[in-house]
């Protein structure tokens, strides 16, 4: 029997536990609220509704250039279309596929868009997935590219988290909850099956069933002429998989890899992506090295070796090239690699500046060697480029400057942890001994890299603020081994990691605790309630959004039984040992010099419960702490379904550490 006073706050639907989010809303924008906070949120939802931003656009296959945009037009957005000389104008010919708020009008719904898969080859048909209020429960419905219209008897799922991939015109793979029995522990689907159009989905054949302590199950069909093969992915926990391939005859053959690698089909190709050691044709490859090999063959050949510096972030295939993103020290560079023998060539691809982030929007890997990418930096509004293999470079749009960056500088500086490791961040911004901001994730594997962001440098830097980003472990800023020494019981070491970066901002001269307030969200948020119980000395003010904060209880909610690889099972004692000397809600204790917090969470965030935030504020105002809370009634675990919402909450933010660092 667990002793919390609090746990109704876990009950969404409890008349009482809305009236308390109600009431603490009330205080929270009675507080804030005002002149400041109104031209704070003002000025924010200028560049979220700016239409300078950078249309990103995705490649299908057919030949547009497809792209979801929001602005104050379109708060809910628009899913929209153009051509490739179209893009090219400044102001390019959309041709609008659906609108999701005039949907929401017609419908009387509250949807929000989620995603979306078309049918290749033909190119006609596609699934759209929509969520109530930014959910990742969706529904799926068949939409009709030629009329523009969703398909009267089309593929069609209830509302469920839900995977769905074409196979043919007529037949998707599905993975849905079908019923009682069919969902994971976890709450993602436990059964592949394939769907024929026109038969009910209780006729659906299954093709394979997990366990009901696996992650999630779904099957994916790769239509890529003379290619064409189906998978059966069987993701057992959060960091561990199996690649099921399918037969002509309808068996599955195990992908014979270990099961923490992550494997990617490309015509003949097999690339491995190791997050262990693997000994193969009497060769070691370390954790974190790419191989490739003939699909049907077992001879592998290195496409990438980490070091101690450099790691791996992502590969993107063209037709027959395939583009590395690897960083050292948090830099990122780009190779262009060709398949040859016996190795591979290799040529960089230029562009990149020092504490730039260089990434790969899309490729057409079905039709031709092209390829966008986009470079951007702390002070660096974004630049997307066009480029093909072996040919020249053209810059498409630059992202305007959303504010005066004159004086400022980025620096780079590497911190010592507790056990000696040598954590890197960065710090953006003008003078030193300002009010500062410091952020961080560590965990899954999540590498945080330089980007420019209009609404951070016009909110915090503009004003005279310092902005830190911190690379601690737990992230993938090193590759896998950086993940894994912050895994389970070793979780610590990213939360030593992130003090020792505050130290060493202290030491530096660059802010001072009471000045010193810190962000984080999600797995971050966690970071922040063990910063705000574990370390109250070292920062003036702390903000945690949609955070995870109960760490006894968090896998009887939601998604929180996916995450035991991360973290650990609290069930097991052996692992709640090491849970409970840092889980924030049952380190919380009175007569603590805990600084101002501020908790951000949303009513429909279907991934992190919102009673983790609820209880901890009501636990810390119980004990009479600073404690403010707001919880958005809608936007999912993205916290905001449209850039009003988004705008609000970051001023929200804004304000509240400006004036708990300033005053």
């Amino acid at each position: 029997m667990i002793d919390d006073a609090y746990l109704w706050l876990e009950a969404l639907d409890e008349p009482a536990a809305a009236r308390w989010v109600t009431d603490r809303n009330a205080e929270t924008l009675t507080a804030l609220g005002g002149e400041g906070f109104a031209r704070t949120r003002d000025a924010l939802r200028e560049v979220y509704d700016s239409k300078d931003r950078i249309p990103y656009p995705a490649w299908r296959g057919d030949g547009f250039w497809y792209g979801f945009w929001k602005d104050a037009e379109h708060p809910r957005g628009v899913w929209r279309r153009t051509t490739a000389a179209e893009y090219r104008r400044d102001e390019p010919d959309w041709d609008v596929l659906l609108d999701i708020g005039a949907l929401n009008e017609a419908e009387g719904e509250n949807w929000t868009w989620s995603d979306v898969t078309v049918l290749r080859p033909g190119y006609h048909r596609c699934l759209v997935s929509l969520s109530r209020g930014g959910a990742d429960a969706v529904v799926v419905r068949e939409f009709d590219l030629d009329s523009r219209t969703f398909v009267d008897g089309g593929f069609t799922l209830p509302e469920a988290k839900t995977w769905v991939s074409w196979i043919d015109a007529d037949h998707i793979w599905v993975s849905t909850d079908f019923g009682p029995g069919s969902t994971t522990s976890s709450g993602y689907p436990r059964v592949a099956k394939r769907w024929r159009r026109g038969t009910p989905l209780s006729e659906a054949m299954t093709v394979f069933e997990g366990d009901p302590d696996d992650v999630l199950i779904h099957a994916v069909h790769d239509p890529t002429e003379g290619h064409e093969r189906d998978v059966v992915i069987r993701r057992r926990d959060f960091h561990h998989t199996e690649y099921l391939l399918c037969t002509p005859s309808g068996a599955l053959v195990r992908v014979d890899v270990p099961d923490d690698a992550a494997v990617e089909y490309h015509r003949d190709w097999l690339l491995v992506f190791l997050r262990s050691p693997w000994t193969t044709g009497g060769r070691t490859h370390p954790a974190g090295a790419l191989l490739v090999t003939e699909s049907d063959r077992r001879e592998f050949t290195v496409l990438f070796q980490p070091d101690a510096h450099t790691s791996l972030t992502s590969w993107a295939w063209t037709r027959n090239h395939l583009l590395l993103v690897t960083m050292s020290d948090v830099r990122t560079r780009i190779e262009i690699l060709t398949p040859d023998t016996p190795e591979w060539r290799r040529e960089p691809l230029p562009g990149a500046g020092e504490f730039d982030c260089t990434w790969v929007v899309d490729t057409d890997p079905d039709n031709d060697d092209a390829y966008l990418i986009c470079s951007e930096g702390f002070l660096r509004p974004a630049t997307l480029s066009l480029g093909t293999v072996g040919g020249a470079t053209e810059v498409l749009k630059r992202q305007p400057a959303f504010f005066d960056a004159d004086g400022m500088t980025v620096r780079q500086f590497f911190a010592t942890s507790a056990d000696g490791t040598r954590v890197p961040y960065f710090v953006v911004g003008g003078a030193d001994a300002g009010p500062t901001l410091l952020t961080g994730y560590g965990g899954f594997e999540v590498p945080m890299v330089p980007g420019y962001s209009g609404v951070a440098g016009r909110g915090w830097l503009a004003r005279g603020g310092n902005f830190v980003l911190a690379n601690i472990r737990g992230g993938g800023e090193y590759g896998p081994a950086w993940h894994r020494a912050a895994l389970r019981e070793n979780r610590p070491r990213a939360y030593e990691d992130f003090a020792a970066v505050a130290a060493d901002l202290v030491a530096r001269g660059i802010t001072k605790p009471e000045r010193l307030g810190i962000r984080g969200g999600s797995n971050g948020g966690l970071l922040m309630g063990v910063m705000l119980t574990r370390y109250p000395e070292l920062f003036g003010a702390v903000v945690a959004g949609v955070p995870l904060l109960d760490m006894r209880r968090y896998t009887k909610l939601l998604a929180g039984r996916s995450w035991i690889a991360e973290y650990g099972d609290p069930d097991d004692p052996a692992d709640w040992e090491f849970l409970r000397e840092y889980s924030p809600y049952q380190n919380v204790r009175p007569g603590r010099p805990y600084p101002p917090v501020l908790f951000l969470t949303s009513t429909r965030d279907d991934r992190v419960h919102p009673g983790h935030a609820r209880k901890m504020a009501a636990l810390m105002i119980e004990y009479g702490y600073d404690v403010t809370y707001h919880e958005n009634v809608e936007g999912g675990h993205a916290g905001s379904a449209d850039n009003s919402q988004a705008a609000t909450m970051e001023a929200l933010v804004v304000e509240f550490l400006w004036r708990r660092l300033t005053d």
